[in-house]
Parts: structure tokens; sequence; C-alpha cells
């Protein structure tokens, strides 16, 4: 307790770090209002219907990434989801066609660039977005708006892409002038708003309906627990690879003849082959409700409606484990590593330099990834295993596993991560006595 103590008086007494936390917490807090504040011309007291079609689905976990805002068919109903989504095409885009690949090499310039091109597409999204949200989930409930004349329709559009472009404005002050990533930070703070309410609901029905009451209530919590130490892990684990650099005398001065290692990260992919999944698993279910009724599409939408079912999980883990070994294909590069090493003078140990270099690391790689894709598939379907063992509520279940867990762990270990950095780079003492926090951004992670 007395080093918790001491490590928030040395965190408040550096000028620089207090005002980036207080600017961070201020702009969160403007989110979180926003998140109330209905499109206008949208009556509040009608939302029943939207709010229950939001109670799971995928629908469900929409509203979870936006802190509710969602089912309040608020102006930031579209949250920050268009900009990761074009970001996603643009990341993509930047491994097959020659002008990003150009653009990522221009360094700031080239960066800019891409934030520019990233922003545009983000509206181009919205603008699909937002009328369909709006003619599914507002205008097809009676009563929600008295009066959806033509202008209310171009008004309410145009607010839902604002919104969704003020957010995005939002993350990046946060990351200029705040502490953390700020477009993971507004994902976190929407995951964490429903957090409480679904805790008492949770504990409420373990009260009221369950077998085993309060001590099954706990046994939740401590399940809980041991899921967070082990996403913890495949957020933070790594595979060391030794790099010696040759000596090099250049004029008086001696350079290389160091050991370094290249941390190879046994969860490359990050959460994104979850996201790609997730998305991927909702076309079957499209599809058949678009067929013809007949035997194999009833069965389509009978077997991948339910989230806690057997065939909808076996296929969601194998696409798990698929996506991460083709994520790490295309964000993890042997040969440029290999490469690089080579015109810097270092090479792995017991490996010669070039082809064999970049054949050893795609090895190791493969071998790494895995019992990593196993894991991110197992986190990934651990709230059916939560539903169906402790009959769980599926809002709380959420928070076993799946994208909003790793999210979650990875976001608060890089923003714990950049406040020990600032500690340290003033001779405090850091946040844990046992080493340092590494987080997203350590290794190479690609996310």
């Amino acid at each position: 307790m007395k080093k918790i103590v001491e490590t928030i008086k040395n965190i408040w007494s550096i000028e620089d770090l207090r005002s980036r936390i207080l600017f961070t917490l201020f702009i969160l807090a403007v989110y979180r209002l926003g998140s109330f504040v209905v499109i206008p011309g949208v009556d509040p007291s009608q939302l029943a219907a939207l709010k229950a079609n939001t109670d799971d689905g995928l629908l469900g976990l929409l509203n979870m990434f936006t802190g509710g805002a969602f089912a309040n068919a608020s102006i930031f109903a579209l949250g920050i989801m268009p900009y990761i989504s074009a970001s996603i095409v643009i990341q993509l885009l930047g491994m097959a066609i020659p002008y990003f690949q150009k653009l990522q090499k221009e360094g700031e310039s080239g960066r800019r660039k891409i934030n520019s091109i990233t922003r545009y597409l983000t509206i181009l999204i919205c603008a699909g977005q937002a009328p369909g949200y709006i003619a599914t989930q507002i205008t097809s409930n009676p009563g929600v708006v008295p009066d959806a004349s033509g202008l209310w329709w171009f008004t309410a559009v145009l607010v839902l892409i604002t919104g969704t472009i003020f957010v995005m404005w939002l993350g990046e002050r946060i990351t200029d002038r705040g502490i953390g990533n700020g477009i993971s930070l507004l994902i976190m703070i929407g995951i964490i708003a429903g957090l409480p309410q679904s805790l008492i609901t949770e504990f409420t029905l373990a009260l009221g309906t369950k077998v085993g009451g309060l001590v099954m209530f706990m046994v939740e919590m401590a399940t809980l627990l041991i899921v967070i130490m082990v996403s913890i892990l495949l957020v933070q684990g790594t595979r060391r690879i030794p790099v010696q650099y040759a000596k090099r005398v250049i004029g008086n001065k001696q350079y290389g003849g160091v050991r370094q290692f290249i941390p190879l990260k046994v969860n490359a992919a990050g959460v994104m082959p979850i996201i790609f999944a997730q998305a991927i698993m909702f076309v079957p279910l499209t599809l058949a409700g678009f067929a013809d009724s007949s035997d194999i599409s009833n069965w389509f939408l009978r077997e991948f409606s339910q989230f806690d079912g057997f065939w909808y999980n076996l296929t969601f883990f194998i696409m798990v484990v698929l996506f991460t070994y083709f994520y790490t294909a295309i964000t993890v590069n042997p040969n440029q590593m290999a490469d690089d090493m080579k015109k810097n003078g270092g090479f792995i140990p017991g490996i010669k330099p070039g082809r064999a270099t970049s054949e050893y690391l795609d090895a190791v790689m493969s071998r790494i990834t895995f019992p990593g894709s196993l894991f991110l598939g197992f986190v990934a379907i651990l709230p059916a295993f939560a539903m169906i063992l402790f009959k769980m509520d599926m809002g709380f279940a959420q928070f076993y596993g799946g994208t909003s867990l790793l999210i979650l762990v990875a976001v608060v270990l890089d923003t714990l991560q950049q406040i020990e950095s600032h500690l340290l780079m003033r001779h405090y003492d850091g946040l844990m006595d046992s080493g340092r926090i590494k987080g997203k951004s350590s290794g190479n992670n690609m996310m």
C-alpha cells in the first residue's frame, strides 16, 4: 500500500505527466457525455425496442464497443469503429499496393498522407453505415421519430458522420497531448462503461436464481482473474532471438561487436484475427436469412445464431487460428528482417546471413504462432464457456474473453508502460518492483 501511495505522489509531482493524465480524463469524460446526447428529432422515451435489440448478438457487441451510444441513438452511435475499419483497409492496402508501400517509406510526410486518406475513407464508411443504422434501428421502430422527413434524414446522417469524426479527433488529441493511444482508450472506456451494470446484473442473478449463490459468484470472479492473467501472458509473450553484430572500425572508432535480441511476439497479430473472424461469422447467417426456407438455411439460422452453440464456436475457433497465421504472415516479414540485419552487420549465431536467416526466422515464427493462435482461439470462445458453465448473463460473459478482454488488457498495459516510462525518465521507481511493464508497444507487435 505504501508503494502505491508513493507511486501516486511521484506521478502527481511530475507536471507534464500530471497534465497529460488530467487532459486524458477530460477527453474521456467528453466522450462519455456525448454517448448520451440523442440524435435531434429522436424521442428518447421510445428507445426501449432499440435497447432490447442490443441485449445480445452482434448488435450487443457493437453497443458494447460504443459504450451504450448505439442503443441510445446517440450522436456517437457509430463510435470509432468506422475509423478502425478504415485503418484496417489502409493497412491491408499497404501490403499489396505499391503506392501505399511508398507512402509508408516516406517517413512523417507519408504518415500524414496515409492519415488523411484514412480520414476520407472513414467518412465514406460512415456515409454508408449511417443510413443503414437509421433505417434498421431507428425508423423501423414506430414512434421513435415523430417526423421522419427527408430533411430529418439528411440531418441525422450528417450528425452521425460528424459524431464519428469528432470521436476520431478526440482520440487523436489524447495521443498528441494525453497519455496512451487515444483510439484504443476510447474503445476501452466504451467497454468498461458496461462493466458495472453487467456486474450488478450477474450478482443479482447469482443471489436470486443460481445454485450456490454467493459462492458461485466468487468462483466466477476467481475464474475471471485467471482469464485476465492468461490474457496478459498472451499479450506479453515473446521469443527472444539473439543477434550478434560484427565489429567494424571506421576511422578511429569501433562499431558493433555487441549482442542484441529480436523479440518475436507469440501473438504478433494482436486482436485482429478475432475481429476478422467475428465479421466473417455473420456472413453465413446473413446469406441464410435471404435464402429460401430449406433444411440447410434453417440449420444455419439455428446453429449460427447461438453464441454458446457448438458449431458456432468450433467454426469461430478454427477461423481465429487461420486468421492468426494469415495476419502474422502479412505483418511480419522475415526477408526484410534478415536483410536489415545483414546491412547492419548482424547475424544470428550459427545461422548464415541472408536466405538462411530468413528461413530460420520464418520457422521460428511458425512454431511460436501455433500455440499463440490456439491461445487466441481459446480466449475468443471463452464467453461461450462462461455462459454454459456458470449460466452467466451474456453481457458479463463478454468480459471473460473475446475482443473486449484482449483490448482491455493490451490498452491498460500500454498506458501503464507509458506512465512508467515518464517515471523512469525522471529517475523515479517504476510501477512494479519485479521489472518493467511490457505493453503492446513493446517489441514488434504489429497491432
